[in-house]
């Protein structure tokens, strides 16, 4: 059986930042506090429409928590890259709006009822409300990208939001597949999970007028980091309780999804346990669930996506070295390490 790897940097960094486990992400540096206020304020109310519906399902849904990870990557990125303006609120409100969005089109693809410990919305209103809904916060998006009125930026986000489409489509192609490969497993999580944290740094770091070093710099931070935070996600669904998670325990394995835990015992295990795994994605459900996370623990495939994690995490925090130093780049090294040792 081959070793998990282990990322040494980032476990020492880990170990010794034991307390930043326990606190909200936007409460890890004081400046990036009211402005993250702004942006919540601003989501509110832009909200607004002349359909009750869709503000009620829009209400609903970005009211219903989350830590709001990516419109928090968009501030620190723009700070660490010295700006002094306020359009770095609208462009964090862009990137949540997006954001939400893809989960009111996701919960619809994957017959989801439990978000954030909520009722989806689609388990509330239906399919279809949902989905317009979701066209509805894209193009809201897209307004206030306009009144940004940065062209490069917008190619930078529109460019996210077609491979985010892409890698939903992927993903979706890949179900009940137990062939899944680690690459193809990456080349989705790149697609619908980290893509929209590289736009979120990369599009902060644009709008600050950083040069192209520090615009190569935070862009694959936002992409290393989004990995290892999905990568995580993952791993949960066989550790975490539904209460932990905000979503059902086995949601992954019950839609026929070869995510890492089980490519990797299906790699590592005996014949039999391979089998079992293989027979469980080809037909979804949970029938299976208990031997299969028993299965997974037993194959180190919890260690190893971790490490993996670890690996990714690492990575992100290696490219801040093209950043001058600040606070805002302490703040995003903590922050890859939050992502890492998260429960939900």
């Amino acid at each position: 059986m081959t070793p998990p790897y282990t990322a040494p940097s980032m476990r020492a960094y880990h170990s010794q930042n034991n307390d930043i486990g326990y606190m909200q992400p936007h409460q890890l540096n004081p400046v990036i506090e009211p402005q993250f206020e702004a942006v919540n304020e601003y989501i509110i109310n832009h909200l607004h429409s002349g359909v009750p519906l869709v503000e009620k399902i829009g209400h609903y849904i970005v009211e219903s928590g989350g830590k709001r990870i990516r419109p928090l990557l968009v501030l620190l990125a723009a700070n660490a890259a010295e700006y002094e303006g306020d359009q770095h609120i609208s462009l964090a409100a862009v990137i949540e709006f997006i954001h939400t969005a893809t989960l009111l089109h996701d919960d619809v693809v994957d017959n989801s009822e439990l978000r954030r410990g909520n009722d989806t919305a689609n388990a509330k209103w239906g399919n279809a409300p949902s989905v317009l809904v979701g066209d509805f916060l894209y193009s809201r998006a897209f307004q206030i990208m306009v009144e940004i009125g940065s062209m490069e930026i917008m190619q930078v986000i529109s460019n996210a939001t077609n491979i985010i489409a892409e890698g939903e489509v992927l993903q979706l192609l890949n179900a009940k597949n137990p062939d899944t490969t680690e690459d193809a497993y990456m080349q989705v999580i790149l697609g619908k999970t980290a893509m929209l944290f590289e736009a979120a740094t990369e599009s902060g770091a644009i709008l600050a007028g950083a040069n192209k070093d520090e615009q190569e710099a935070l862009r694959l931070y936002g992409r290393h980091i989004g990995i290892a935070f999905q990568i995580i996600d993952d791993v949960m669904d066989y550790l975490s309780s539904a209460e932990e998670m905000g979503k059902n325990v086995g949601d992954d394995l019950a839609e026929g999804k070869a995510t890492l835990p089980l490519i990797h015992a299906m790699r590592e295990g005996t014949e039999e346990q391979r089998q079992l795994i293989r027979q469980a994605i080809r037909k979804g459900g949970l029938d299976d669930l208990q031997p299969i996370m028993d299965i997974v623990h037993a194959t180190g495939s919890i260690d190893y996506s971790r490490n993996t994690a670890y690996a990714e995490a690492d990575k992100a925090i290696k490219a801040l070295d093209a950043l001058p130093d600040s606070s805002f780049k302490v703040t995003l090294t903590q922050l890859a390490d939050l992502a890492v040792k998260r429960k939900n």
